[in-house]
């Protein structure tokens, strides 16, 4: 990295930072400290909850999903905006009437203890983990591209959000994160104009579409009824719609988030903004990883995109057979874009057959790579012990430090640093509440003043934050990354949405059959995962729906004497 480089990148994290801990330094009350004071503008509330769920690994593993398998994973969001639309309606109210800190307290006035407990727990569970993924992932991918040291970059991660959220608390996150969404944004469609405009010479924007067209990069809906495809349009709209209604609605993560807004309607515009932008965001994302593709099309990419793994196999007894697979891979790859070339021309001159040719061509071409790439994994699984991480999570980084210009390099890398600061900070602040509000407040210190709360709230930030930390340290290498959050948080979400759906919607149910629903529950998602093939978007419909008529099932055999 060049020093005008190491300047973005340091300018942009150092000013967010100390803006943030400048604008929310008198926060020493509870209400102030976990709920921002009810003084949040609806569109600081969903730039907030966009950063929230805009993690590193939104930056990294997206454009690389996109680039191996095209712009199909969008439609993992076509179920969000209807959400927002639910939660608006019957969430929101609920929680302002009660005046709740977390999610979680209202399941006591519904139910009893035991179910507060539980879903806090399970929720802590779940966040805790994921949360040592969000630093773990990009500290990996940015240690192997650029050399840094891996536990320096986690720590680095860890400590700087710890530090602003200790001091400011809800507030100090999304003042933040204004800014960080600004950053990752404005990066992002800098980074598509720029991979345009790094194309060869009479090749735009509609020439790539129709590149990327033709390598079945554009699939953007798929109709098939398939339980067991991940991502479809039915897998989006009914799975992707109960995991996000979980999401919004019962992570305290994103509740805490719009707990801070003035009124009920700010708190509802906040959430309607994240519906109706959030979409197009991702598009823009996956729609940069798609233009990567094509510019790889035309420039000779490299074989296996994590380097470092890479060179563990040129300094083993492979090395002649990694250099072999290589110039084969030039070989085809020149095959490839002649009759990329090609198509592009035949698509100008409305050469039906010609681009029929080329298309035929650049398939042939494809297959051969893919199966060069497949030899070249088996290598590099031999030689990087106990590792099955797809490269595809190093694409985009590696397109960013070889191919733009100076500053550009600093600027893309600060966004996926403020993506992963602002998601870690939401964690560690909805971790920090969840266990101050529902565990140790609840059940351990009921009687203590505000000021103590206030105090437990910036220690139990510093726990979970060693915790996340120590979690990234030692975490293995996964699949692609975001997939892994995706099945993590789907493992959970659909207990703790059933939970709330009985609360909100069955009255007639109570507490202790659907406390004995959610433990049975889970245990059978848990299940499902080691012992089927049902895609895990999914677990969010067969959960909430398990927890509901497993309760009805219940009550009967556990219902408490009147």
């Amino acid at each position: 990295m060049s020093g005008l480089d190491w300047g973005v990148l340091i300018g942009t994290i150092a000013f967010i930072v100390l803006y943030g801990v400048w604008k929310t330094r008198k926060a020493q009350h509870m209400s102030g400290y976990l709920r921002a004071d009810n003084t949040e503008r609806w569109w600081m509330m969903g730039l907030s909850i966009m950063a929230t769920q805009a993690s590193a690994i939104t930056f990294l593993s997206t454009p690389g999903q996109a680039f191996d398998d095209g712009m199909r994973f969008i439609q993992f969001y076509f179920g969000l905006p209807l959400a927002m639309v639910v939660l608006s309606i019957t969430a929101i109210p609920i929680y302002y009437r009660l005046k709740v800190y977390t999610a979680y307290e209202y399941l006591e006035t519904r139910f009893d203890l035991k179910n507060r407990s539980l879903t806090a727990l399970l929720f802590l569970l779940q966040r805790g983990l994921s949360t040592g993924i969000t630093i773990y992932a990009p500290a990996i991918i940015l240690s192997a591209i650029l050399g840094w040291n891996l536990t320096a970059t986690i720590l680095f991660i860890g400590v700087v959000v710890t530090f602003y959220t200790v001091v400011g608390g809800t507030k100090a996150v999304s003042q933040t994160q204004r800014l960080q969404m600004g950053v990752m944004l404005g990066g992002m469609l800098m980074a598509a104009i720029v991979v345009v405009r790094l194309l060869p010479d009479g090749i735009g924007f509609f020439e790539a579409m129709e590149v990327a067209g033709t390598s079945g990069k554009l699939n953007l809906v798929d109709l098939s009824f398939n339980p067991n495809d991940r991502y479809n349009l039915w897998s989006g709209l009914i799975g992707g719609f109960f995991l996000a209604l979980s999401y919004f609605g019962t992570d305290q993560s994103q509740v805490g988030r719009y707990l801070g807004g003035e009124t009920i309607a700010q708190s509802r515009l906040g959430l309607l903004m994240n519906g109706l932008v959030k979409v197009p965001m991702q598009f823009l994302i996956l729609l940069v990883g798609v233009l990567v593709f094509v510019f790889y099309q035309f420039y000779q990419p490299p074989l296996y995109f994590n380097q470092q793994q890479a060179n563990n196999v040129l300094t083993s007894s492979a090395a002649p057979a990694w250099q072999n697979l290589e110039e084969e891979s030039k070989q085809v790859f020149q095959q490839k874009k002649e009759a990329t070339l090609a198509l592009v021309q035949a698509y100008r001159s409305k050469d039906q057959k010609g681009q029929e040719q080329a298309t035929q061509v650049i398939q042939q071409t494809e297959e051969k790579r893919k199966a060069l790439r497949t030899e070249a994994q088996g290598l590099v699984k031999t030689y990087n012990e106990g590792t099955d991480l797809k490269d595809t999570d190093y694409v985009f980084l590696t397109f960013v430090t070889q191919q733009l210009p100076q500053g550009l390099v600093g600027l893309l890398l600060a966004v996926v640093l403020c993506a992963a600061m602002g998601s870690t900070a939401s964690a560690f602040n909805s971790l920090a509440s969840t266990t101050v509000v529902d565990v140790y407040k609840r059940s351990l210190k009921p009687n203590a003043s505000d000021s103590h709360y206030v105090k437990a709230s910036r220690w139990f930030t510093v726990g979970w934050g060693a915790v996340s930390i120590f979690f990234a340290l030692f975490a293995s290498q996964l699949e692609n990354l975001i997939q892994a959050v995706n099945i993590l948080g789907s493992l959970f979400y659909g207990t703790i949405l059933g939970v709330f759906i009985a609360a909100f919607y069955f009255r007639k149910l109570e507490g202790n059959a659907v406390f004995w629903a959610a433990v049975i529950t889970q245990i059978l998602i848990l299940l499902l995962y080691f012992y089927s093939d049902i895609a895990y978007l999914w677990y969010n419909l067969i959960g909430a729906a398990l927890v509901v008529s497993i309760g009805f099932l219940l009550q009967p055999l556990v219902r408490k004497p009147a």
